[in-house]
């Protein structure tokens, strides 16, 4: 069999989130190493995995406004099951159960709500951060040893990356920076889905350290549709990202997703675990 030219090697992303249908609402999936993180694939493009499921799934009604997805235990290397169900249809809205098995072991669990969206009054209150343009700013090396970092291009404003030598506490967790996918990649929903997870857990910042951490809870709202999300092309995306209070072994984050236009394409929120 020839090679596959190189105009139609499939990105890594595509590859990564690649899912095979298996009968009713099951499909198949193996982990990939380009977006490996310490202990387990990138929760980034496990998100998206399972929202990929749903946009490929025959029943799905409309466009994704709102995912959450469950961390519930440890993802080993190899492949994995995912069962996507629809529990509700409605004349424009829909809801899912998602669940990511391997073996006898659930270790993810999601939801999602989808909507046919229409014209509506629109308001936006969110204000866009002022930075430089993306060309003006240089793009970030990698400082951690996970391979998911090369997967994207990072051009940091603030908060690039914890400044661990000096070893002092700074006074806020704001990280922003100019974002896209390496190689360029026109965005769809399952890449806003992974970029929402694209910061580096707050309290690394906050602390200017590195300590045991990881997301238990995240979820994702979507703002923008499918052609506002294909006209961005290879343009790179703000991304900002904060914590509100670390207390008791958990912190918040939030995070937004903005256009190169500021508008504000995405949001989301997560609970994370820490220990220190």
């Amino acid at each position: 069999m020839s090679a596959t030219p190189a105009s139609q090697t499939i990105h890594s992303f595509d590859h990564a989130i690649a899912l095979e249908p298996a009968g009713g609402n099951l499909f198949h999936g193996r982990t990939t190493p380009a977006y490996w993180n310490m202990i387990g694939p990138f929760g980034g493009i496990t998100a998206a995995t399972l929202l990929q499921a749903v946009l490929q799934h025959p029943e799905r009604l409309g466009d994704p406004s709102a995912l959450t997805v469950n961390f519930a235990g440890p993802i080993v290397e190899g492949p994995f099951v995912i069962e996507a169900r629809p529990v509700r249809t409605n004349r424009n809205t829909q809801h899912w159960t998602i669940e990511l098995r391997q073996g006898d072991e659930v270790a993810t669990t999601a939801t999602a709500f989808f909507a046919v969206r229409r014209e509506t009054w629109n308001c936006g209150e969110a204000v866009f951060p002022q930075v430089p343009p993306a060309s003006d700013v240089a793009p970030m090396a990698g400082f951690a040893p996970v391979r998911w970092l090369d997967a994207y291009e990072l051009r940091p404003v603030r908060g690039a990356k914890p400044n661990v030598e000096a070893g002092t506490e700074n006074p806020d967790s704001v990280t922003q920076f100019w974002l896209r996918d390496a190689p360029a990649r026109t965005p769809d929903f399952a890449a806003m889905a992974a970029w929402c997870d694209a910061f580096y857990p707050r309290i690394f910042l906050k602390r200017a350290g590195f300590v045991p951490a990881g997301t238990v809870s995240l979820t994702t709202y979507f703002h923008a549709d499918a052609p506002t999300l294909a006209a961005l092309g290879n343009s790179h995306v703000l991304g900002s990202a904060q914590a509100q209070v670390f207390r008791q072994g958990f912190f918040d984050q939030s995070a937004q997703i903005w256009s190169p236009q500021g508008e504000l394409l995405a949001t989301s929120h997560q609970i994370v675990y820490y220990k220190q």
